[in-house]
């Protein structure tokens, strides 16, 4: 299990990211460039994800 939430979390801080990239119209070549809905959303998602991230490393630590 900590594993699925160690990359489902890393995959939601990427997509965020690039999401992010793209609605603030500095990462080019999708229809979600230069959207405002995006450069919202994206930040949000890739804070799920760092908080995922967070909660796959403390369940590993938590185990001995």
């Amino acid at each position: 299990m900590r594993w699925i939430l160690l990359v489902v979390g890393a995959l939601m801080l990427v997509v965020g990211l690039v999401w992010t990239l793209q609605g603030l119209n500095v990462l080019g070549g999708s229809a979600m460039t230069g959207q405002t809905l995006w450069a919202v959303v994206g930040p949000i998602v890739a804070i799920a994800g760092v908080v995922i991230v967070g909660l796959g490393i403390r369940r590993g630590a938590v185990r001995r």
